[in-house]
């Protein structure tokens, strides 16, 4: 049994993580309200709308970190430090490219999200805005998933959580220069973002600076393997197809409320924050599954394989349990601080059982991508969650009609344990696949 995967290891990957994610909801918080000081509201739609449009654009990409981490993770298992450096400079090439083309199609890009979300013609005049400063960061938000999981998959989050922390940190602090200092409006939100995302790559790079002092990693032959390449192409093309299924789900989920009424549908947009909240606090473990895994797969360690698994899914379980007795207490009074209509709080209260059932019902779904990932079985992944949503569909159809906003919340959580199930199915293969050491 390897002795140095501890309990102790676990938490030192996964509590800055934890950490760091919380400062994702401040900064939104923040922008809002400084646009919110104005005093009109077609600002604070215009960033709310442009926000969403970006954020939906990058999270595209999101596949960047999770397949950078599993793959670079096999590779320091490996101890392969040469193919380690190639991974990240792979990253920051792809981000590069990526980025560069959605600031030459920004034209298309934008007004095709504005015909799926028309807005006022003020807001989308201030949006347009917004997003024409904000899209020049697009290269840096992008590199900064490939910069992030490639720390993750060195057991470097505190070096991620000072990223987070510092990138979030220069935000506000030139929100309120910008915004209210200068008066800078909708404009000035933009060009915080825009200068605090490409700080904190270069903060990033820094961190990663030792990547670029191994010998031989900017051959053209290593860097542009076409081996390696094909691979990271298939890893994060599965990657991608999962999560979009996924993004598909909460997706119909909303659409399907939205029939309900709309007291059904803010209560629901007030109860998926819980769940929004839930992954903040597994994601940790799931990050710190990616990156055990992925070494113990590197060295080909059976043994070490399970026992990170087992390691982290423990340490999820225990967070799930947490977060649901936390629910149980205070979810009035979360709902309660959410929203002050009263319709909206007895809706969304007579639903909270089904919140504090979501994190026990849910942490091994996520567990078990986070071992997934590290594995680089995205095959799986993307097949499962294929069985998942269709699963999802058939539940919704047939439960919605009969039992309304209860069959819908069923559903979802239905989803979650098929997900579970169908990747814990494949677990003893992936074990059966590595070398007992």
């Amino acid at each position: 049994m390897p002795t140095d995967l501890t309990h102790r290891r676990v938490l030192s990957i996964a509590l800055p993580i934890v950490l760091s994610n919380a400062t994702v909801p401040i900064l939104g918080a923040v922008d809002t309200g400084v646009i919110g000081q104005l005093g009109e509201a077609a600002p604070i739609g215009a960033v709310g709308i442009g926000a969403i449009v970006l954020t939906g654009l990058y999270w595209i990409f999101g596949f960047l970190r999770m397949g950078t981490t599993g793959l670079a993770a096999q590779a320091l298992g490996r101890k392969d430090d040469r193919e380690v450096s190639a991974l990240l400079v792979r990253a920051l090439l792809f981000a590069a490219l990526a980025g560069g083309a959605i600031i030459v199609f920004q034209g298309l890009l934008f007004a095709a999200a504005f015909l799926i979300a028309p807005a006022s013609d003020e807001v989308e005049a201030l949006a347009r805005d917004y997003l024409s400063i904000r899209v020049w960061s697009a290269p840096a938000a992008i590199a900064i998933y490939g910069l992030t999981g490639w720390l993750i998959a060195q057991e470097r989050t505190r070096a991620v959580l000072v990223l987070q922390v510092a990138m979030n940190g220069l935000n506000i602090l030139l929100d309120l220069i910008f915004v209210l200092g200068l008066g800078f409006s909708v404009g000035g939100v933009a060009a915080a973002t825009v200068v605090a995302e490409w700080s904190g790559v270069l903060l990033g790079l820094w961190f990663a600076r030792k990547a670029f002092l191994v010998g031989r990693w900017a051959e053209p032959a290593v860097l542009f393997d076409r081996l390696k390449l094909r691979n990271m192409w298939r890893v994060n093309g599965d990657i991608l197809i999962r999560s979009v299924l996924l993004q598909g789900i909460f997706i119909s989920f909303l659409f399907l409320a939205s029939d309900l009424g709309d007291v059904t549908l803010a209560a629901n947009q007030v109860l998926l924050q819980f769940l929004y909240i839930t992954s903040y606090g597994l994601d940790g473990f799931a990050f710190a599954a990616e990156t055990l895994v992925g070494q113990a797969l590197g060295r080909m360690d059976r043994l070490r394989l399970r026992r990170a698994a087992m390691l982290c899914a423990l340490w999820s379980g225990v967070t799930a349990l947490v977060l649901a007795m936390g629910f149980g207490f205070f979810g009035e009074q979360i709902i309660a601080i959410m929203t002050t209509a009263e319709t909206v709080r007895d809706a969304a209260g007579s639903y909270l059982p089904w919140m504090v059932a979501a994190p026990i019902i849910g942490f091994a779904a996520w567990i078990l991508d986070g071992i997934f990932i590290g594995a680089t079985r995205t095959r799986d992944m993307r097949n499962m969650m294929l069985v998942s949503a269709a699963v999802y569909a058939v539940s919704a159809a047939v439960l919605v009609p009969w039992f309304g906003n209860t069959g819908l919340w069923a559903a979802l959580l239905i989803s979650f344990v098929i997900r579970a199930l169908t990747l814990g199915s494949r677990y003893p293969a992936l074990e059966a696949e590595v070398e007992l050491n």
